[in-house]
């Protein structure tokens, strides 16, 4: 995962989210064009209906939750580089046929042949409730992943799955704090975007 260099003078790309329960919602990129999840699915929920996608500022109302640790007591805005996740799906696993006799499925894989998936785009903005937003102001990154990892759901964090999401963690946050636009914005009723000081906000 790379951050993708903007000119911040642009107006920030729109957040969006679901017409339906007024929730965030992820784009992916992938073969056969663009689809949507739900946010909440990223961090080990469900959600009981397709996303409706429309951009924050459309919706009445939107239940803006933190994009570290879900809070849902989300209080600023955040603006940094647009970052991109390539996702490679498995096509091919080489098992020795005496471990898969013994194993099953849970055979050790000799060989993982992997094919090229969808690209998630993660967006320009992010969301933080005031605990995640401290951390964030102090740039302090480990900080910043134990308290996700703690918020999360243990089937997501569960044996060798913490380390791979601290990984994951790590390459995603480093690259926001690396590409941060000074100052952030606070939300307010009728301001899904935050009211930001004059100047701070990314625009020339």
């Amino acid at each position: 995962m790379t951050p993708d260099p903007r000119d911040f003078g642009n107006p920030p790309v729109q957040l969006l989210f679901c017409r339906q329960c007024r929730r965030a919602v992820n784009t992916y990129a992938g073969m056969t064009g663009v689809t949507y999840l739900h946010t909440i699915e990223l961090r080990g929920g469900t959600a009981d209906h397709r996303p409706d996608p429309a951009p924050v500022t459309e919706i009445a109302d939107p239940l803006i939750e933190c994009d570290f640790c879900s809070a849902s007591d989300a209080a600023w805005i955040y603006r940094c580089a647009d970052q991109h996740t390539d996702i490679r799906t498995v096509t091919t696993r080489v098992v020795r046929l005496g471990d898969y006799r013994d194993r099953h499925d849970a055979a050790r894989a000799r060989r993982v042949e992997t094919a090229p998936g969808l690209t998630q785009a993660w967006g320009e903005q992010w969301a933080a409730c005031a605990g995640c937003g401290q951390l964030v102001e102090e740039r302090d990154l480990y900080g910043l992943i134990r308290r996700v990892v703690e918020a999360m759901p243990p089937k997501l964090t569960r044996g060798n799955r913490l380390l791979r999401v601290r990984g994951t963690l790590h390459t995603t946050y480093s690259a926001v704090f690396d590409t941060l636009i000074p100052g952030r914005g606070r939300i307010e009723p009728g301001h899904p975007l935050g009211v930001w000081p004059s100047g701070s906000d990314g625009t020339r």
